[in-house]
């Protein structure tokens, strides 16, 4: 997908929670992700609690809630790509730092999974999936303010920040800052975040 506007329609699909976009998202990235994750897990220790595939699931549940509120502003797939993989990294350091301030005995955990790092729906398609990413943005807007839901439906009109600000006020550096804090708050209260250290 090299064409622009072909990728502009993508991102609008995606932000507006189109099923088959988002299924043709975890196909075209979901390889990318997990080789990421994989190449980064390296302690062995952590390799038994983690696998690429919860690192990744955690990491598609996370960019699409974070999508559908606007908090992207993607132009490119390589923007996109470079986005996914950058997240993938920083959710295997933030549970790979819990695990080490928890400072489990990890050969007692579980080889099933048990204690794994994601307990997100997957995102994956499938009828259960679109069910749940549905369910899981529903809950994100209840725990939205009615100002911070306002900004979150502007955003995914695709109002650029200057018209989100034309119409609310403010700076689009203080909106953007609004958003990017509701959405860090309402991400730990669902747990699709860990809370920062």
């Amino acid at each position: 997908m090299t064409d622009p506007t072909a990728f502009a329609v993508f991102v609008r699909r995606i932000r507006s929670g189109d099923g088959r976009a988002a299924e043709e998202l975890v196909r075209l990235y979901e390889p990318l992700i997990r080789r990421e994750v994989r190449l980064h897990l390296e302690d062995r220790r952590l390799s038994r609690l983690f696998d690429s595939m919860d690192v990744c699931q955690s990491v598609l549940a996370s960019f699409f809630l974070r999508a559908a509120a606007g908090q992207y502003d993607l132009e490119r797939p390589d923007q996109l790509a470079r986005l996914l993989v950058t997240m993938a990294r920083n959710k295997l350091a933030s549970a790979a730092r819990d695990q080490h301030r928890q400072r489990r005995d990890q050969r007692r955990l579980a080889a099933d999974g048990q204690d794994r790092l994601t307990h997100l729906p997957d995102p994956g398609p499938g009828p259960d999936s679109a069910v749940a990413g549905q369910e899981l943005l529903r809950r994100f807007r209840e725990e939205l303010t009615d100002e911070e839901r306002q900004l979150v439906d502007l955003r995914g009109e695709g109002l650029s920040w200057a018209d989100v600000v034309a119409r609310l006020g403010g700076t689009p550096g203080g909106r953007r800052m609004q958003l990017a804090r509701a959405i860090e708050r309402v991400a730990r209260s669902l747990g699709l975040e860990s809370p920062n250290p």
